[in-house]
């Protein structure tokens, strides 16, 4: 270790509260493009994005000028004042999203988005229960963090009265099978409806889900799936809550994730990571009808951020660079050559139980054994430590019961070189992990 990060890593741990999270070894100093750079000069290729944010990748010049355009001239305003940004930003979503999804307000972050949303819910539905997957991730803001069911519940006290967990559908490992041994998702999905209306007090006002899961290992949905998921709701008079935090803006090749399924429209729509392109921005987006029930019903959300006009104006040139640039293309193309080049890993290296994903939103989930599948959290770490070392950034879950799944979520602006050396550092790392375990391959 150098001087500097010697130095820098004393301050670091006599100053910084560590909040459960374990820092990464690399001290970053620079971040640009599809690239961030530590304190020793490594160039080091960013896999998730920052936190599965920095869509267009870091310091996109046309989103550098807007910042410094807004930041000098419109950057703060009391909260219920609305300025031009917030309203074309309204606009170009509602002309982007299905008819029905007009109305739209914008706060910061994707936690705060579905504590909102909730909050509409049960505004309109006039009840209370939130029914969510059990491997959601939501946020850990009380609202959010009672509708999470991957991390972060313990010794928090209790949680929102009336949340209820929902099986997820997760292919790989879930014990619904068919005769022939695929995945039967619609029996899974009676059992699981089959347990709700057990647990309801008959308040049932909303399920809050992701079109992919991520944080819970990049569960996708089958198809059918969401289609199935809306009847079943309105049979119930529930609001369906869709979070695209990380699906949203084009990353799984469509504009939104829940586009993959035909006909299927959520009764409110939370964006955020990707709409701010890295800055704090999310959106919540609904119909006239429930945005007057919800009002009717007395709904209050306000925060110091409410609407704010700088992030609002970063969120429409986002759009408008997504739109003029094809990015929802280029994800599908980027994202079949990423899909193809770890199939072929898989291929290589028994350790990579299954390969799964959307676009430019993809996992490895990685196993000990594959007779029994178990989980491989250990290897799976001296993967993701060694790809850091070779120059590539990448982020792995390991919470109990989930699998131990690499997530993969580069800029959308990556280029087909760099996924080439991002797979060539991966077969690397994988032939050293199996060997620093004394695994044979």
């Amino acid at each position: 270790m150098s001087p500097d990060a010697s130095a820098f890593w004393s301050k670091a741990n006599r100053y910084l509260m560590k909040t459960g999270l374990t820092f990464s070894p690399a001290v970053i100093t620079k971040a640009q493009g599809c690239h961030i750079y530590d304190l020793e000069g490594r160039k080091i290729i960013d896999f998730t994005s920052g936190q599965m944010s920095s869509l267009l990748g870091h310091s996109h010049p046309e989103i550098v000028q807007v910042v410094q355009k807004y930041a000098a001239e419109l950057d703060h305003l009391l909260s219920n004042m609305i300025s031009p940004p917030v309203v074309d930003l309204a606009e170009r979503l509602a002309r982007l999203l299905p008819p029905s999804l007009e109305k739209s307000f914008f706060l910061n972050t994707g936690g705060e988005s579905i504590e909102a949303a909730i909050k509409i819910a049960k505004c309109y539905t006039r009840k209370f229960e939130i029914v969510a997957f059990s491997a959601s991730y939501h946020g850990l803001t009380q609202g959010a963090v009672s509708a999470t069911y991957s991390v972060g519940r313990k010794y928090g006290g209790p949680v929102a009265p009336g949340q209820l967990s929902f099986p997820a559908p997760y292919a790989y490992r879930s014990p619904f099978r068919k005769p022939d041994g695929s995945y039967d998702w619609e029996t899974e999905m009676d059992y699981g409806w089959s347990m709700i209306d057990r647990q309801t007090v008959g308040s049932l006002a909303a399920f809050v889900m992701e079109p992919i899961l991520s944080t819970g290992g990049i569960l996708e949905l089958p198809k059918g799936y969401l289609s199935r998921m809306s009847h079943e709701c309105k049979k119930r008079g529930m609001l369906v809550i869709m979070d695209e935090a990380q699906t949203g803006v084009g990353r799984t090749g469509q504009m939104f994730a829940f586009q993959h399924e035909d006909g299927f429209v959520p009764d409110i729509l939370c964006l955020s990571k990707t709409l701010g392109c890295g800055l704090p921005l999310s959106s919540i987006s609904t119909s006239a009808d429930i945005e007057k029930g919800a009002n009717d019903a007395g709904f209050l959300w306000l925060t110091t951020h409410y609407n704010d006009p700088l992030p609002a104006a970063v969120g429409n040139k986002v759009l408008d660079i997504v739109e003029r640039d094809h990015i929802c293309q280029r994800a599908a193309e980027r994202g079949e050559q990423l899909f193809q080049g770890l199939l072929a890993l898989q291929r290589k290296y028994w350790c990579i139980g299954d390969v799964r994903g959307r676009g430019l939103l993809q996992g490895i989930e990685i196993i000990s054994d594959p007779a029994t599948k178990a989980s491989g959290a250990a290897l799976g770490q001296t993967v993701s430590d060694r790809a850091l070392e070779l120059g590539l950034s990448c982020n792995i879950i390991t919470y109990p019961g989930m699998g131990d799944v690499l997530r993969l979520a580069p800029p959308v602006t990556i280029t087909a070189e760099e996924i080439d050396d991002a797979l060539r550092i991966f077969d690397e790392a994988f032939a050293y992990a199996l060997n620093e375990h004394g695994l044979c391959n």
